[in-house]
């Protein structure tokens, strides 16, 4: 199912097509795979999409890519600091407006707002707290270039400002949908609601080619999709068959035995996404308020 034999340029422009090309960043790593993957579309008029993170190699890896070409948009599929943080300094150097859902936290669900405003939660070291875009998408906006249009989907979930663009019958699909691996969810900037009901929508539409954030283009993705869907509900159904009653160190000690002890608080994160989930639905009970540190119970 997965790819993880991606060996991609470092600092090159690779073509991916007529129109496209892409240019990855030098910060592979366990949460990056070989790098983040910054996209240009278009000819002598492109789109920029994710500039990547605060790396001047990068920058000046893109520099080289778009050299003699206009740039007229700067797109960011979500506000992680491997995507962002260099969408700033292009657009002060070519002037184009930086365009996105909305700054981190814009699209957040009243239970996330709650949970972040108790504080006491990890999770949030990726998150690019100070990104605003200068132009804000709504769900369906459609953004134009001399040759090109992309349809932007708000598509929360990996985080709750989190967009896709679909461009003729492909989609980039930042981090919501990966080839490599599948997609970290950790609250309050995840949300597991929301994350499946964006696969859903997804599911729902007609493109079968995405190109992700991080690794190669994933061909049939609706396979991918299918995959997720019951990947979650596989992992769903694990937690379930632990309760009764537990704690969530508890219930990852067990969902999640025979994992090296050092992945043990990322897991966690991800059986805590399903307990919000599983909470909002009624299938479980918490003593107290909903909390990292609360004691779950079976609703029934």
């Amino acid at each position: 199912m997965f790819n993880t034999n991606h060996k991609p340029p470092i600092g090159e422009a690779e073509p991916l097509g007529e129109g496209l090309q892409v240019v990855t960043a030098p910060n592979a790593g366990p949460m990056t795979f070989t790098g983040t993957r910054s996209y240009i579309l278009g000819e002598e008029e492109v789109a920029v999409i994710d500039p990547g993170p605060e790396d001047m190699a990068h920058y000046q890896a893109l520099k080289k890519a778009l050299k003699g070409r206009r740039v007229s948009h700067i797109l960011v599929t979500h506000s992680h600091v491997d995507h962002t943080p260099l969408a700033a300094r292009l657009s002060r150097d070519t002037g184009a407006p930086v365009l996105g859902f909305g700054p981190s936290g814009a699209g957040m669900s009243a239970v996330m707002q709650e949970l972040a405003r108790a504080g006491g939660l990890e999770g949030g070291e990726g998150v690019d707290a100070g990104f605003a875009p200068d132009i804000r998408l709504k769900d369906g906006d459609k953004i134009s270039g001399r040759g090109w249009q992309v349809e932007a989907l708000h598509t929360p979930g990996h985080m709750s400002n989190h967009m896709c663009f679909a461009w003729n019958g492909a989609l980039f699909s930042g981090d919501h949908v990966m080839g490599w691996s599948t997609t970290l969810v950790s609250p309050p900037d995840g949300d597991l609601t929301q994350f499946i009901a964006s696969l859903h929508r997804l599911r729902g539409r007609r493109e079968g080619l995405y190109y992700p954030g991080h690794g190669a283009p994933l061909p049939e993705a609706h396979k991918m999709l299918d995959y997720q869907l019951k990947h979650r509900q596989m992992r769903e159904a694990q937690i379930l068959a632990f309760l009764p009653e537990g704690t969530i160190p508890e219930i990852t000690a067990r969902v999640y035995a025979g994992v090296d002890s050092h992945l043990l608080p990322l897991a966690a994160r991800n059986v805590f996404s399903h307990l919000i989930d599983l909470h909002g639905r009624g299938l479980v009970r918490c003593t107290g308020p909903l909390r990292f540190t609360a004691r779950f119970k079976a609703a029934g």
